[in-house]
């Protein structure tokens, strides 16, 4: 799945990377997950913004979210739902209500997530699977792995039936899927991510595109933890970072581009948006290596 771009029918014409709704050139119907806090906070606030309408889900905290959009003046453009992604009944709920809302869906954004620290708050990382509760593994596998096949699942028969849509999933750093210390969260990471290429692959064709987007680092929510003094965490990665590639996404620009990561804090905002993305984009998962496995006839190939 190569990143072939469409013409871009505006952000061509922007000199620099900054993107607004001028430059996706329509307003997009938006669900994401975990929006109250941290990235998908920063996520929605920045889709509203420019111009989206949001349906904004977490377990809990939209209230401060709602009253943050009202103070940027984007209250008409956000709806809130409390869900938790993990369960069976959550997706279908979370679709039905983004479209009785805003009369249709047009992405998703898989952004709700948990690690040994917001499972369990106060901890961090032991450094050795074999201290890591089962129930403490069981719930992030859960939330990172089965919630966004479950949403991808039920947002993408709209999207699909429509010929337009997005679904854009956040991972992590490939390396902080295998370091140590970092089991499960690390390789729930890295099977939504192997997903996400499987599903961009199964929906080649339709309109609807599917790509990761992460910070490239440790970034400044609660998701860190106590890994980090106060101090440190304000010179890690800020949330917002995932804004201005976000917005790309949103437009017309990507719509031949599928089955790619980018990391945000590779985006350079003094290029043009496409050449932007092509400096920090690379195919998703591990695509690079080519196919492995051998087959029957001593080919690699598709199981039948």
């Amino acid at each position: 799945m190569s990143q072939q771009q469409a013409p871009d029918k505006t952000g061509r014409a922007h000199k620099t990377g900054r993107i607004t709704l001028s430059s996706t050139a329509t307003s997009r119907v938006v669900l994401v997950t975990g929006a109250a806090r941290g990235i998908g906070r920063a996520m929605t606030l920045g889709l509203l913004a420019a111009g989206h309408r949001v349906l904004a889900s977490d377990i809990d905290g939209l209230d401060d979210l709602a009253a943050a959009a009202k103070q940027q003046r984007n209250v008409d453009q956000i709806a809130t739902v409390a869900a938790d992604v993990s369960k069976d009944e959550s997706a279908d709920r979370l679709v039905q209500a983004t479209i009785d809302r805003f009369g249709r869906l047009d992405m998703l954004i898989n952004n709700a997530g948990v690690g040994p620290n917001t499972v369990r708050p106060g901890t961090s990382p032991t450094g050795d699977f074999r201290t890591v509760a089962p129930e403490d593994f069981r719930r992030i596998i859960d939330v990172n792995v089965v919630g966004p096949f479950l949403m991808t699942r039920a947002a993408v028969k709209p999207m699909v039936a429509q010929g337009w849509g997005r679904v854009i999933n956040v991972t992590t750093s490939l390396d902080s899927m295998w370091r140590k210390g970092m089991l499960p969260y690390g390789g729930s990471k890295a099977a939504n991510e192997a997903h996400c290429c499987i599903m961009a692959a199964e929906l080649d064709g339709t309109g609807v595109t599917v790509n990761i987007l992460v910070p490239g680092g440790p970034v400044n929510t609660r998701l860190v933890g106590s890994s980090f003094t106060e101090a440190e965490k304000q010179k890690l990665i800020q949330p917002d970072i995932m804004v201005t590639p976000l917005l790309w996404l949103a437009s017309d620009a990507t719509n031949a581009t599928t089955g790619q990561r980018f990391i945000a804090a590779f985006w350079d905002k003094t290029l043009p948006p496409d050449e932007a993305a092509a400096k920090c984009g690379a195919p998703m998962a591990w695509q690079q290596l080519g196919r492995q496995a051998i087959f029957p006839g001593g080919k690699g190939g598709e199981v039948h």
